[in-house]
């Protein structure tokens, strides 16, 4: 009866010791930072995208996520993404630092919900200058292609951001053209010595057909003058620089269902 008592208090311990990590994970679970719902995305880009948007989130300490939907209800594209962010239990931290993507296909809508550094870390003009980058693709259906995009840009701002220097309309990245004016001046410059000499050559024999003249006797009587104007060929032309007092940098905000303040922004695709 001893050794019966015992085995069932060790049954009863072991099975307690397995149920404790299960608590204690499901405490720390992160809600999934790729919700594919519209099914936009091969099981194979779906891991590999995932992937990308755990590894950014948590080297920066901001959440990045990306949700698709085929309706918004009966919410605008705004009050979807804030509400998802937060009754979804989206943001790294504290503070729920996060920045959050959200496509809807019923109507091809998209916005962008940030909280607390996240709004810090994509300001009004900033969100602009990154989803001139996913809307093309999104608009060709090139899903992945578009969401990677997302995922990279937000890693540059951010990378920007922690480093205290938040990208702005002042400061936006600057793309580089180097390459690709050093792949096209050559063949340019060359085209253009090549049409010009044509050119040249051109003008040259439609003039073989004016005889030289001796002297300038022979063109005496030939010049009559019908008509003449006077015009002006210089101007002053003064030039004022307006300063435009209209502040758009930083980020506009507002006020979630929840009561939490979020930026963003909202568009079609």
């Amino acid at each position: 009866m001893k050794r019966k008592i015992i085995t069932i208090i060790v049954s009863l311990i072991f099975c307690m010791t397995l149920a404790l990590p299960a608590a204690a994970m499901d405490g720390e679970e992160h809600p999934p930072r790729l919700v594919d719902e519209a099914e936009l995305l091969t099981d194979e880009e779906e891991s590999s995208l995932a992937d990308k948007l755990d590894a950014v989130s948590d080297k920066w300490q901001c959440d990045v996520a990306i949700v698709t939907v085929d309706s918004l209800g009966s919410k605008t594209a705004t009050e979807f993404a804030d509400d998802y962010f937060d009754y979804n239990g989206y943001g790294y931290g504290d503070n729920d630092d996060g920045i959050m993507l959200v496509i809807s296909m019923e109507s091809r809508d998209w916005a962008i919900t940030t909280h607390a550094f996240g709004i810090e870390a994509f300001t009004d003009a900033g969100q602009e200058y990154i989803m001139n980058k996913v809307i093309p693709p999104l608009g060709n259906e090139s899903y992945s292609s578009a969401f990677s995009i997302f995922a990279d840009q937000c890693d540059v701002f951010l990378e920007k951001a922690r480093a205290g220097e938040p990208y702005d309309s002042h400061n936006l990245p600057k793309e580089s053209h180097a390459k690709l004016y050093i792949l096209w001046i050559i063949p340019c410059l060359i085209a253009g010595a090549i049409l010009a000499f044509v050119l040249t050559i051109k003008e040259k024999k439609s003039l073989k057909s004016v005889m030289k003249k001796a002297g300038a006797r022979e063109y005496i009587g030939k010049v009559e003058i019908n008509e003449k104007h006077d015009k002006f060929l210089y101007r002053n032309l003064d030039k004022v620089l307006i300063h435009d007092d209209d502040d758009d940098s930083g980020s506009s905000t507002h006020v979630s269902s929840s009561g939490e303040t979020h930026g963003g922004s909202s568009g079609k695709f």
